[in-house]
C-alpha cells in the first residue's frame, strides 16, 4: 500500500515537471523574443549588457539552490548525529558545512552583485521600452527565475521519493 502511495505520487511529480518543462521552453521563447527586440532598440554594448545579466540570472540562482540544497542535506545529517557518530564523519560534516556556508555566502554576494546589475539593465531598457514592454521585460526575469525554483523543487521532490520507494524495496523480502 505504502509503495503504490509512493509510486503515484512519483506519478504526479514526474506529470507537474513535464508541465513545468513546457513551461520552461515558452520562457525560452519568450525570452528569445525580447532578445531580439533588445538588440534591435540598443546600442551593441547595451544588448552585451543585457544578455549577460539574462545569462547570469539563471547561473546564480542555479548556484544558490544546489548550493542551499547541499547545506540542507549536511545539516540534516549533522543533526542525526548522536554518541555513536565516528569522530571522523563527524569532523568531516563540520568541515563539509564550513565550506558551504562560506560558498553560500559567496553566492549570496554574486546574487547582490545581480542585483545591482539588473537595475542597471532595467534602467537602459527603461529608456527604450515602452511601459508595456518593460514590465514584459520584469515579468520575464520574474517566471525566469521562478521555474528555475520549480524545477529543481521538483527535481529534489522526485529524487526523495525515488529514494524512499527504493529503499522500501530492499527492505521488502
Amino acid at each position: 500500500e505504502l509503495m503504490a502511495s509512493l509510486q503515484s505520487r512519483l506519478q504526479a511529480l514526474w506529470e507537474e515537471q513535464e508541465l513545468v518543462l513546457l513551461e520552461v521552453r515558452e520562457c525560452a521563447k519568450w525570452g528569445e523574443e525580447l532578445e531580439v527586440m533588445v538588440r534591435d532598440l540598443c546600442k551593441p554594448n547595451e544588448f552585451d549588457r543585457y544578455m549577460m545579466f539574462i545569462g547570469d540570472v539563471e547561473k546564480v540562482v542555479s548556484l544558490l539552490l544546489c548550493l542551499s540544497s547541499h547545506l540542507a542535506r549536511v545539516q540534516n545529517a549533522m543533526s542525526r548525529m548522536d554518541g555513536n557518530t565516528e569522530p571522523e564523519e563527524k569532523q568531516s560534516l563540520n568541515e563539509r558545512h564550513k565550506l558551504l556556508s562560506r560558498q553560500w555566502e559567496d553566492a549570496k554576494d554574486l546574487k547582490e552583485n545581480l542585483d545591482r546589475r539588473e537595475r542597471v539593465v532595467s534602467g537602459i531598457l527603461a529608456k527604450y521600452l515602452t511601459e508595456q514592454q518593460f514590465q514584459d521585460y520584469q515579468h520575464f526575469v520574474q517566471v525566469k527565475t521562478s521555474l528555475l525554483i520549480e524545477q529543481k523543487d521538483l527535481k529534489e521532490q522526485i529524487k526523495f521519493f525515488e529514494e524512499q520507494l527504493e529503499n522500501l524495496e530492499q527492505s521488502m523480502p
